[in-house]
């Protein structure tokens, strides 16, 4: 069984502590690594917001908002506990003359502890908070920055944020956060190709067929519209979450496990990355979802879901055909797909390996090995491979996989992403976190993107809520004999 390592104590200041992220992931993943006795005692957590509030307050609203992610695993008497290390400050981030001795009077003295400064507010802020906490004197060589995406919402405002945040941290004082690479399986990734001599070897075109990134929600806009309208599905998901699960997949393997050489394995990963032309738009697919069927009920579409007006095109599904264009994936094509009310809620990578080169079984009979990797909502590993079907009547082969549930193989509560990403910050472990250069290079590449869909004139075509995405992004598979996985 695993076992939880304390951390060394530290503080962290939560900016953005009474919002959405905080109360959903940020106030229950601390909690719950208090309960593994992972957080020292001696630790201090301070959420900020410009709302007034006693610390009381802020401690009922953690207390809701912790209970609730519970659910039959809380614990009141750990809560007790828990809340003498949560404290609150009101204070506008922004503002030069805000209370910062208030902060300050909350934080341990001792500039050598970690400090974690988590900025859960809007990107478009981020500088303006670094440089308040570099006026207040607070960043000290044990500080660390922690930037949610989006950072920017172009290569421009990217390095804009990034020049801004560095005037005040060091590049090792800022994490990047993507919350995708604290989930068990994404890090499972790595060691299954680099600790098993039976897949590494088998690992590029000359075996691999093609290469599948699905990530599929079947929720609506939940409350984002006024961001998810200036963003849409490739700036929300694809510049971020896809394609770092692309760089996973298909990185060279690093010297070792230290933070900067995994990072500059994915960095070339995203250097290779073939740029989309205007005249290779057709590789790329965009849908917008109208009225149709959650869960049985009907759900509105995505234009009557805008408070602002109509004709937005603004797009809540995106396929993509990518290429790494290097030795090791010359000539594999690798399909992203993301989207907003589709027919269900699920993230898989599918590595289908290629069918073996004679087919000895006869006509319907499938030679065809693929490696799925889910993600979510239950992690787990299968291998599929084929097999003869017991019983008389004939030879019968069917794919069956080997299988490896989280669930059933690790019979206890593993933490969650945030609760891993928020410990290894603490550590400073950088290695699950996105350097400058992989944020700007990714931008660059969805830059090309957008601009090819402007000059091509290329909008999104509707699919009803409740299937998956528009009839392009099949018929995207289809031209090339393939089809997007499903699980049966």
């Amino acid at each position: 069984m695993a076992k939880f390592v304390p951390v060394e104590p530290f503080d962290i200041v939560i900016f953005g502590g009474t919002g959405d992220l905080s109360r959903r992931k940020l106030l229950p993943a601390l909690y719950h690594r208090w309960l593994d006795g992972q957080i020292p005692p001696s630790s201090v957590i301070i959420g900020t917001a410009r709302s007034p509030m006693d610390h009381a307050a802020y401690r009922e609203l953690a207390r809701t908002a912790c209970e609730a992610a519970s659910g039959q695993s809380w614990d009141a008497a750990a809560w007790t506990d828990f809340e003498k290390i949560l404290h609150y400050a009101t204070i506008d981030a922004t503002d030069p003359g805000a209370d910062w001795p208030a902060l300050r009077s909350l934080l341990t003295p001792d500039d050598k502890r970690p400090r974690v400064f988590y900025l859960a507010t809007s990107p478009h802020i981020y500088v303006d908070i670094c440089r308040a906490i570099g006026r207040a004197g607070l960043a000290s060589d044990q500080a660390r920055v922690v930037l949610e995406k989006p950072i920017g919402t172009d290569l421009a405002s990217a390095r804009a944020i990034n020049d801004g945040v560095g005037e005040v941290f060091s590049e090792r004082q800022v994490f990047r956060i993507d919350h995708y690479l604290g989930k068990e399986t994404v890090q499972n990734l790595m060691v299954l190709r680099f600790a098993n001599m039976l897949f590494e070897p088998l690992w590029s075109h000359n075996y691999i067929d093609h290469v599948q990134i699905t990530v599929a929600e079947n929720l609506g806009l939940e409350g984002r519209a006024d961001y998810y309208d200036r963003s849409g599905a490739l700036r929300d998901m694809v510049q971020n979450h896809l394609l770092q699960l692309l760089c996973l997949t298909a990185m060279e393997p690093p010297n070792d496990m230290r933070d900067d050489d995994i990072r500059t394995e994915k960095i070339k990963v995203l250097n290779a990355l073939g740029f989309i032309s205007p005249d290779q738009v057709k590789q790329t697919v965009r849908g917008q979802y109208t009225a149709g069927l959650h869960d049985g009920k009907p759900v509105k579409g995505y234009l009557e879901e805008l408070s602002s007006a109509t004709g937005s095109q603004t797009e809540t599904f995106v396929a993509i055909k990518a290429e790494v264009k290097n030795w090791r994936w010359a000539g594999v094509p690798f399909y992203l797909r993301t989207g907003k009310r589709m027919s269900g809620r699920h993230s898989d990578i599918v590595i289908q390996f290629k069918p073996a080169p004679h087919n000895i079984f006869g006509q319907g009979v499938e030679s065809v090995n693929r490696l799925v990797i889910r993600l979510q909502p239950d992690e787990a590993v299968r291998l599929f491979v084929q097999i003869k079907e017991p019983g008389p009547g004939g030879l019968r082969v069917k794919s069956l996989p080997l299988n490896l549930s989280y669930a059933e193989s690790f019979m206890l509560r593993y933490p969650d992403a945030y609760e891993r990403l928020l410990m290894d910050i603490v550590r400073g472990n950088l290695s699950l976190f996105m350097r400058r250069e992989e944020v700007e290079a990714a931008w660059r590449w969805v830059d090309g993107l957008i601009e090819a869909w402007e000059v091509s004139r290329y909008g999104p075509e509707t699919y009803p809520a409740g299937t998956d995405g528009p009839l392009s992004a099949a018929m995207l598979m289809d031209r090339d004999g393939r089809s997007w996985w499903k699980e049966s």
